[in-house]
């Protein structure tokens, strides 16, 4: 594994690349727009930046790991990856479409790998002529600071690949946990009925935001309430997962409450949108 490629230069991508290219790989970032690139990329120098004010690194350090990044608009430039890590919208159709695509384009040996948080790998791999490569690589947000990968196995990722992706994100400072293919994984299935709960309780009119998050950060020792969490999250993106895991299971646990669907009608989305729970505009 020596060139890994990235696509999709948002939050979870740009993070990717950073992480890999710190870590000695070369990395091609892809995305659709030239936008959508220099914005990632300006995290990600933004961020080696504050490595290099706090003296963990140099300057020439922080241009050694920019150096490492080929940013591009073309997924052609995919071809010559050793290992293609998706990290685009979380919907089901635009990444089949994505890794058919890459399964014509890139080398046979080469493990495709999704940063999906709830979507079935299995189904993704169906789209290829190479399930046994395909798996999922799920990091956490903010990436560089994260330590865990859930490393999720389609029902027919082989060992092979399984042990590649393992060693790779050892290689990238993670710790690697391996999960099986079931709606949201372990992390979302776990969490995102604690958020989907949180919002029940505000919307039920229990208690106010501030004071749901402060009993879980006080008396259950996490450190962001759950309610700030989904803001940093984004709400958009916990509403997909609800529904990935309220069709997945078929179980009416799982379903979102009426409030944080109105919410993202609203575009009310949280941190990104500069409102959610609690209100970000300067």
């Amino acid at each position: 594994m020596k060139n890994i490629v990235v696509i999709g230069a948002g939050t979870m991508g740009n993070g990717i690349a950073h992480t890999a290219a710190a870590s000695g790989f070369d990395v091609t970032l892809i995305d659709v727009a030239q936008a959508f690139l220099d914005r990632g990329m300006s995290t990600i120098s933004a961020n080696l930046q504050r490595g290099v004010d706090k003296g963990k690194m140099t300057a020439d350090e922080k241009a050694s790991v920019l150096g490492r990044i080929n940013a591009s608009t073309n997924v052609d430039d995919a071809k010559d990856a050793d290992l293609v890590i998706e990290a685009i919208i979380e919907n089901v159709a635009a990444k089949t479409d994505l890794f058919r695509r890459l399964d014509e384009l890139t080398k046979p040996e080469c493990i495709l790998s999704s940063n999906t948080s709830s979507i079935s790998i299995t189904k993704i791999a169906a789209a290829t002529k190479r399930p046994d490569k395909v798996i999922g690589m799920h990091f956490m947000n903010p990436v560089p600071v994260m330590a865990l990968v859930e490393v999720i196995r389609g029902i027919a990722t082989s060992d092979e690949t399984y042990r590649l992706v393992e060693e790779t994100s050892k290689k990238m400072g993670k710790t690697p946990i391996e999960v099986n293919d079931y709606p949201g994984f372990i992390s979302n299935r776990v969490l995102m009925p604690m958020i989907n709960e949180a919002i029940f309780a505000l919307f039920e009119g229990v208690a106010t935001p501030e004071s749901i998050d402060g009993v879980m950060k006080l008396g259950m020792n996490h450190p962001m309430g759950p309610l700030t969490l989904a803001d940093f999250i984004g709400l958009d993106v916990c509403l997909a997962i609800l529904r990935v895991l309220e069709d997945g299971f078929g179980d009416p646990k799982y379903r979102p409450c009426p409030l944080l669907v109105k919410m993202v009608d609203a575009g009310w989305l949280g941190r990104k949108s500069g409102r959610g729970f609690y209100s970000y505009n300067k």
